[in-house]
């Protein structure tokens, strides 16, 4: 689920269509006021100049909280100067986009923010750290074997994108591996069961892919 916190109303849902139709789950807000109460999202996008509490102060009750300190958060704002950009980034912001802006660029930034996530990937509530070799599931470290850890890894790396059973052996286990691919689906049930949710999505006929927007 992503999160847009825009108060101008046409903006906002232009924002939440294009993240729709981009394959993401969306819900837009005026304000900030819910950003607490609510479950953590993947991602938020937020302006600055809101009514009641500004962008940047939301942004740091964000990075203070420890269920939602390590959610991405992309600026979107009218304010274009360099002092504002500094700002931002140094509230904990993980993108900055000025208005007026273009949808395409908007999705772009999306994905490559959910990419990146600051923490090696990040799909939806899974986070894998690439320099610790850890992963958390919704803020929650999960021990995984090496190859559960390299198959997740892969599978994160090319998120919305179904594999085939070969594919995976090749690309995770080498060419060189001789055992047969019931070896794929073992350790797609054991990363289904340490997970938790149905984060890795079963394909008809071909195989395994990772959503794009995972459940929390």
């Amino acid at each position: 689920m992503i999160y847009a916190v825009e108060d101008d109303r046409n903006i906002r849902e232009l924002i939440v269509y294009a993240l729709r139709q981009s394959g993401f789950e969306a819900e837009g807000f005026e304000d900030g006021s819910r950003l607490m109460e609510l479950p953590a999202p993947e991602l938020v996008i937020l302006d600055i100049m809101l009514p009641g509490e500004d962008g940047l102060s939301i942004l740091r009750r964000l990075r203070a909280d420890p269920v939602r300190k390590r959610v991405p958060v992309i600026l979107l704002t009218a304010l274009s100067g360099e002092e504002n950009r500094v700002d931002g980034f140094e509230a904990g912001a993980d993108g900055y986009i000025t208005k007026p802006f273009g949808v395409m660029e908007l999705i772009a930034r999306v994905k490559a923010v959910l990419r990146r996530g600051g923490y090696g990937l990040r799909v939806g509530g899974i986070e894998l750290d690439e320099k610790r070799h850890a992963v958390y599931a919704n803020g929650q470290n999960v021990q995984l074997t090496l190859k559960e850890y390299e198959l997740l890894s892969f599978l994160m790396a090319h998120a919305g994108t179904a594999f085939d059973r070969e594919q995976l052996l090749s690309e995770v286990w080498g060419m060189d591996y001789f055992g047969g691919t019931r070896t794929v689906d073992v350790h797609v049930q054991r990363l289904r069961k340490k997970l938790g949710g149905e984060y890795i999505e079963t394909v008809y006929k071909c195989g395994y892919r990772l959503k794009l927007a995972c459940p929390r």
